[in-house]
């Protein structure tokens, strides 16, 4: 077993530490929270007392943090020139895939190997170890990452060199917000023209407009498998979390001048339900109480993105 460094003991990582502790090993853990590091004392993991103490001798370095800027500043000034050079670096926060490239460059020429790694799966495989990891980096660092990251995931796939894991998050990310919104206004407009929504769920689940969204994660109540819509749009992956992505996506896109429409006007709605609705904490398919009529409480809905006409 190996003496494992996890830095960022969220709502992710918290459960990620803990299945390396389960499986045997010295996970020594720091985040800033003391709420967060007494949960993984009692999952099986060692506090430290700062990112430098944690990684000081690992084999293995694993973050989960916020965004890019945070990623840059621990690695930079906290991991290079801390953490012995054999050591593993597998960064498995969501951010922009500039700066993912960025610091795997930086972590080569020092002479570390490194991975982007984010995960897609949500609170509940993170603490199952059911996650998808979404891998980054030469084949070298992908080798020796893997064995830490199929302990906390069902399926870790190299998706290609240095900030690969991130573009492939954020383009599955995208076509995610943008299936659920457009399932969600689905099902709206199926109740409207008399539809039960158990019955257009029976008929669309096998017919050809079936989708993830719809099958797995309906944001209905009462409806297919039990989700956070069940729980009145609680747990689950917050809206605030899919409007990050989002607009990571939106970024990317500019940065390679590639249309995207729809992954555009999915930006906008989102914005409009978290910051302007209080949306943000709930679940993302909360959304469809924003789709049904709830919009008109401001006035009209915001327009379509260019080149694209709603209504003919």
């Amino acid at each position: 077993m190996a003496r494992v460094a996890f830095i960022g003991l969220g709502n992710m990582g918290g459960g990620m530490a803990a299945n390396l502790a389960k499986a045997g090993h010295d996970v020594r853990a720091f985040d800033l929270s003391p709420e967060a590091l007494e949960r993984a004392k009692k999952a099986g993991c060692l506090p430290a007392e700062s990112t430098d103490d944690a990684v000081a001798e690992a084999e293995a370095v694993v973050t989960m943090l916020p965004a890019g800027k945070h990623v840059r500043d621990v690695y930079e000034n906290h991991i290079f020139g801390k953490a012995p050079p054999a050591a593993i670096l597998m960064d498995c926060s969501t951010i922009d895939v500039a700066t993912a490239r960025e610091v795997i460059g930086d972590a080569q020429a020092k002479g570390y190997r490194m991975v982007d790694a984010p995960v897609s799966g949500g609170i509940a495989a993170a603490e199952a170890g059911t996650l998808t990891f979404m891998v980054g980096g030469t084949e070298e660092a992908f080798n020796r990452a893997e064995p830490f990251l199929d302990i906390m995931g069902k399926a870790v796939i190299h998706a290609g060199g240095a900030g690969a894991g991130q573009a492939a998050k954020i383009c599955n990310n995208m076509l995610l917000g943008a299936s659920m919104i457009a399932t969600c206004e689905t099902f709206v407009l199926a109740q409207k023209l008399g539809l039960d929504p158990k019955t257009f769920f029976d008929i669309s689940s096998q017919a050809s407009g079936q989708n993830w969204s719809m099958t797995s994660y309906c944001p209905v109540p009462g409806v297919g498998p039990e989700t956070p819509a069940d729980r009145d749009y609680n747990g689950g992956f917050a809206a605030a979390l899919m409007l990050k992505d989002l607009r990571l996506a939106m970024e990317a896109a500019r940065s390679v001048d590639s249309y995207t429409p729809m992954g555009a006007y999915a930006e906008e709605l989102y914005t409009r339900f978290a910051e302007k609705l209080g949306g943000s904490g709930k679940d993302f398919s909360a959304i469809i109480k924003m789709i049904d009529d709830s919009w008109k409480a401001e006035g009209a809905p915001p327009p379509p993105p260019p080149g694209v006409q709603l209504n003919g």
